[in-house]
């Protein structure tokens, strides 16, 4: 080809390169494998427990009151969500005025005011509201027990007026997610089809859904939270169940991050470069226990059953990813206390079912097959049952799905009589979610959390007392006779505080693991294949 044409040709490549429109940017994608066995609820308050608070509560909604879960090396509390402030009514103290943040958005567009606030306070609340929706309401009542009502101060404040005194309210309010009353509106107030295309205020948006295989969410460009606007394009949530599964997944490229990988697969993940992480925070995995029917009942039963488990051997079959649990809050909580210590005495044990008269002691435990925090349940319980009835106890292991097993704890043991026993891992962060819903009368199941229906007119003014109490310092005093009186009257059987491991590609950059059971997805960015 004669020079000029060869001239011209490079030319007009070099035009047409500069004509074309720009390369799209690889989307960058973060999936994940829950141990949920199925995509939590969309729908504004999630099912799946606190697991589908972590994947899908806190990353399509928002509540007035946040989580600050940006740091590793302190235990995460409380902060400002959206509500910029609150504060008690110096002529009042049930009523809490909460100052809204203004210029929010939902993902439909609307604005946020304090009208929405109400609107979905009474969808969680007033039976007969047009919004109002029994499912909802039964997620949301263990952290409503005390609330009264509500009003709309002005489009940008709005007062809760509580039963009785609750200086913890703000903790409860970091669990109420708040919905577009537009989009529901769009729908009829109907939560399933609302679930099918969700409205909230969150760091994240719905994108689509697969059920039982996958849930994925883009990012929200226009986060009010400009610090926590998403830094990967979409997040891909993955239900699976099995730890073998997870572990496969994660090794093979399907998965970028697993939830509580086999604790004896962790060795061959290292060696593959995979992260592990893990960081201490209050959580445990523990039974409540029927203290209405059964031999529980008896204080020396409990007792027994505490002195018949040798945690080390739970900690040596989790690869030592987990902190033996001699009470309810792990120690470093600020009102741990000096609780009883439950050390492992199998003929202690055997000696107070004796003198119980309980032995044989024939017990039934509701176990769940995988589950939010659940660690590794089923050699755990087979481990639990043989400790028992090496010890005198004779046990019946009743295996359920998770969120099956979460439904017997929401209708308490009135309903489930022949049950002595649930097997439901707790999330302790704050003192209403680590004690008073297990042991306050007023939260005797199916009102809030209280599955076995303890009572105690002595823990009953404690936790009033608690509440009652403004100042920290002395809050924290009565918490810690809470914590002590709970141990005294072996209120559960404990068995390990988890440390929550978490296996990551090398891909995963920017993940910090709060000393919580809520992490924040939104740091983490994906280095290129």
């Amino acid at each position: 080809m004669p020079r000029p044409f060869l001239a011209l040709a490079a030319g007009l490549a070099v035009l047409a390169t500069l004509a074309a429109p720009p390369a799209r940017a690889q989307e960058t994608v973060l999936r994940v494998a829950m141990t949920a066995g199925d995509i939590p609820i969309t729908a504004g308050m999630p099912d799946q427990g606190f697991e589908g608070f972590r994947f899908v509560g806190y990353s399509l909604y928002d509540a007035l009151v946040g989580w600050d879960l940006s740091r590793s090396d302190v235990a995460a509390d409380i902060r400002p969500g959206l509500a910029e402030s609150w504060e008690i009514d110096p002529a009042n103290n049930r009523r809490w005025i909460f100052r809204l943040r203004q210029g929010v958005k939902f993902h439909d567009g609307s604005p946020f005011t304090a009208a929405d606030v109400v609107w979905n306070m009474e969808r969680y609340t007033r039976e007969g509201a047009p919004q109002f929706n029994p499912r909802q309401f039964a997620f949301a009542r263990p952290y409503l027990g005390n609330f009264e009502s509500i009003e709309a101060v002005d489009d940008h404040t709005v007062a809760i007026t509580t039963k009785q005194t609750d200086s913890l309210l703000p903790y409860n309010m970091s669990f109420i997610m708040m919905v577009s009353p537009r989009r529901s509106a769009e729908v009829n107030n109907d939560a399933d089809a609302f679930a099918r295309n969700p409205s909230g205020t969150g760091p994240w948006r719905f994108s689509r859904m697969v059920p039982g295989e996958r849930l994925e969410l883009v990012r929200n460009a226009d986060y009010w939270d400009r610090n926590r606007v998403p830094k990967t394009d979409r997040l891909v949530l993955l239900p699976m169940p099995e730890a073998s599964t997870r572990t496969a997944a994660l090794l093979s490229g399907q998965v970028d991050f697993i939830e509580a990988p086999a604790p004896d697969a962790i060795p061959r993940l290292r060696s593959s470069r995979m992260q592990i992480v893990t960081n201490s925070y209050p959580h445990n995995w523990s039974y409540q226990l029927n203290f209405v029917d059964g031999p529980f009942a008896d204080v020396r039963v409990r007792r027994a059953a505490n002195h018949a488990l040798n945690r080390p051997d739970f900690k040596e079959m989790l690869g030592g990813v987990a902190l033996e649990g001699y009470a309810n809050l792990p120690p470093g909580v600020p009102y741990y206390g000096n609780p009883t210590r439950y050390m492992y005495d199998p003929a202690r044990a055997r000696a107070l079912l004796r003198e119980a008269n309980c032995l044989p002691c024939r017990v039934t435990l509701a176990i769940s097959t995988s589950g939010s925090g659940q660690m590794q349940p089923l050699p755990m319980n087979e481990l639990v049952k043989a400790q028992l009835e090496a010890a005198g106890f004779q046990v019946t292991l009743q295996t359920m799905d998770w969120n099956a097993l979460l439904q017997v704890g929401r209708d308490g043991r009135e309903r489930h009589q022949g049950i002595h026993g649930i097997n439901i891992s707790r999330s302790l962060q704050d003192p209403f979610n680590g004690m008073f819903r297990f042991v306050w009368s007023r939260q005797a199941a199916p009102a809030g959390s209280n599955w076995g229906h303890y009572r105690s007119a002595e823990m009953d003014a404690l936790i009033d007392q608690a509440l009652s109490t403004f100042d920290p310092v002395a809050r924290n005093a009565v918490l810690t006779q809470i914590h002590e009186k709970m141990s005294e009257d072996a209120v559960m059987l404990w068995v390990v505080h988890d440390l929550n491991p978490r296996a990551m590609s090398p891909r995963v950059r920017g993940f910090v693991q709060a000393q919580s059971w809520f992490q924040d997805l939104t740091p983490i960015t994906m280095a290129p294949r």
